[in-house]
């Protein structure tokens, strides 16, 4: 009844709209912006078949929504809603259709069964708001819930969340539809092997995301599921001393436009040295052609990524190899272990017992371990490679705040990163799949233009549309990013002779000797007038250590005015978990102190602001 748009290729927008008969019990849709309501989606559509039900993940994007109410035509059909919150509450890019015809819509849904499962963090504002509201809003358009809503919290254990929400949710609807489990221990596989033997190689996928050959082509639109190859033309590092490396990069993108504020999205590669070292801890020639083919015919995702391909393009462009693994990963290739005991192990691991819930924390995420970690180190584990590739989640996209404005950069665009890289407790060196990548990006590689795929991810994260508004811009370390292009575009606006108001700056790091970013170009810009206060904080360059709200409380009586009198905009970007919510704590102050305000009022005050867009936040955590 659910009508899916099957499509020869991942980027083709053409829409064949094909009925699903009754068979189908279980329609799972993902809002994921990361994979990882996809990837919970595709586990809970998987578990419908061990209660003898016929389920399937599905984008909101790829269905006409309206038909959601035939759901109810269906005997003991479900609707569950992997729903994650992007941004300041914001929908992920695939589920703002949905979003809007929830909005719009007075259609009636008595009769359709639903659950939501939220993915979000705590440390953001707007905690599972996306989640939230699909789970109230569909109760007022009549739908029935069977099952709580369930919250899932990033920045403790997500995993654990969904885990412990999924043990409860299947025996509730066991009892609901009046069923029961089936060969819960069985394995069950989505996707058969294929190998080709015999293939034209211009038919093989060697790191595309969307139609074969798309990056030869490149025809936009470009999205998500349509990146463009951008040419690499600046790759510098920008710190002068210090044991990290940050660096700046600026990558042609004449084929695409961007504003101010908006975010890149870079499409990586994984570190060949690991994907070889998989190759041969499994002994398996990875050159090998193979298609993993869909067993449900009726399934709109036939692969699980692009095919054919060969081994290596799958591990290398489109498996996540690097997180470590989900429960459900272990509990599926447990089967493989030849020693008892790992079995057991890997087990326990994938249950919501406490003692298996510790083992899990601390085997797995506390000692850092990927898939090829866990293989070293459970040497009786050797499953075919084929399964490994079916369970592993996508490689993602990493998104950046664009470090420039196009008023000035019409055809580049600029990023600063951060190169991760760490020693877990296991003694392995591990390195950011992303930064690790960027940084080895030369700008002629063997006389050839090193390119990165990706695509520009328009923002809410935008300056007033009066210039004439001051602007307060906070953002320590790489923070600084869309400020760069935020004072250039300042400074474009005065060149236009445009009146433009103050433009303050706080920016933080750890030695002015070490890791002042972009020194010159903010010491130019105050010197020119295009920033009228430039504040820097250096949390290391004293005995006492000195961070940007301290700053903040400091200057409490000029912000005052600007904000109150002057109608300024307050902008926010770097870490979500303490920074942001400390500077929003001194500006709770301020309004208290200045403002004459009880703690609630000022919280209001500021809260206020945000719903006005005058306070505004571009948060990692």
């Amino acid at each position: 009844i659910m009508y899916v748009c099957h499509s020869q290729c991942e980027c083709s927008r053409q829409k064949i709209l094909v009925p699903l008969n009754g068979l189908l019990n279980i329609v799972v849709f993902y809002g994921s912006q990361t994979g990882t309501g996809e990837e919970f989606a595709n586990r809970l559509s998987k578990d419908a078949q061990r209660y003898g039900m016929k389920g399937m993940a599905a984008d909101p994007e790829e269905y006409d929504m309206c038909e959601l109410s035939r759901l109810a035509e269906i005997d003991n059909s479900l609707a569950i809603f992997c729903m994650a919150t992007y941004g300041e509450g914001d929908p992920t890019d695939n589920a703002q259709d949905f979003y809007d015809w929830l909005q719009e819509s007075d259609g009636e849904l008595n009769g359709v069964n639903y659950t939501v499962f939220a993915l979000g963090n705590k440390t953001y504002e707007h905690y599972n708001a996306m989640g939230a509201y699909v789970d109230k809003r569909l109760e007022e358009l009549g739908a029935k819930r069977v099952f709580d809503l369930g919250m899932g919290d990033d920045d403790g254990n997500l995993e654990e969340d969904f885990v412990t929400w999924r043990e409860q949710f299947w025996p509730a609807m066991c009892e609901h539809f009046g069923v029961e489990a089936s060969g819960e221990d069985s394995s069950i596989r989505q996707y058969e092997l294929k190998e080709h033997n015999d293939i034209n190689m211009n038919k093989v996928y060697t790191g595309e995301f969307g139609c074969l050959k798309s990056f030869e082509t490149q025809k936009p639109p470009f999205d998500a599921k349509n990146p463009f190859l951008a040419p690499v033309i600046v790759n510098r590092k920008l710190n002068k001393a210090g044991n990290r490396h940050l660096m700046h990069l600026e990558r042609d993108v004449t084929l695409s436009i961007y504003e101010s504020g908006d975010h890149v999205a870079v499409y990586p590669t994984n570190d060949t040295a690991i994907v070889n070292k998989l190759g041969q801890i499994l002994g398996v020639d990875l050159d090998t052609v193979i298609s993993l083919n869909n067993l449900d015919e009726e399934s709109n995702k036939k692969h699980p990524f692009p095919c054919p391909t060969t081994y290596r393009t799958a591990l290398t462009h489109y498996l996540d190899i690097i997180h470590p693994p989900r429960t459900n990963v272990l509990y599926e290739l447990a089967q493989y272990a030849t020693d008892p005991k790992d079995q057991e192990n890997m087990r326990k691991m994938a249950s919501s017992a406490p003692e298996g819930k510790a083992l899990y924390q601390s085997f797995v995420l506390e000692d850092n371990r990927n898939i090829l970690a866990i293989l070293e180190d459970l040497p009786s584990l050797r499953p075919p490679i084929d399964h490994l590739c079916e369970l592993m989640p996508r490689l993602q996209a990493r998104y950046y705040s664009i470090a420039s404005s196009s008023k000035v950069h019409p055809n580049s665009i600029h990023i600063c990163a951060v190169l991760v890289e760490y020693t877990t407790k296991t003694g392995r060196l591990t390195k950011g799949v992303a930064t690790t990548w960027l940084k080895n990006k030369l700008v002629a590689d063997n006389g050839h233009k090193s390119t990165v795929p990706m695509y520009i991810r328009k923002s809410q994260f935008r300056l007033p549309f009066k210039a004439s508004n001051p602007v307060i811009m906070v953002g320590p370390g790489t923070g600084i990013a869309p400020f760069m292009g935020f004072i250039q575009e300042r400074g474009w606006l005065k060149e236009q002779g445009k009146e433009v108001g103050e433009t303050v700056l706080y920016f933080g790091c750890r030695h002015k000797n070490e890791d002042y970013l972009y020194q010159e170009d903010l010491e130019e810009a105050e010197k020119t007038g295009v920033i009228t206060k430039l504040n820097v904080a250096f949390s290391r360059d004293q005995e006492q250590k000195v961070y940007v709200q301290h700053l903040l409380r400091t200057n409490k009586e000029d912000l005052w005015r600007q904000i109150h009198t002057d109608n300024a905009h307050i902008y926010i970007c770097g870490d979500a978990r303490n920074m942001a919510r400390d500077v929003q704590t001194a500006f709770y102050e301020i309004a208290e102190e200045l403002g004459g305000m009880t703690r609630t009022q000022a919280t209001d005050y500021i809260k206020k602001l945000m719903t006005k867009g005058r306070y505004s936040q571009d948060v990692w955590s």
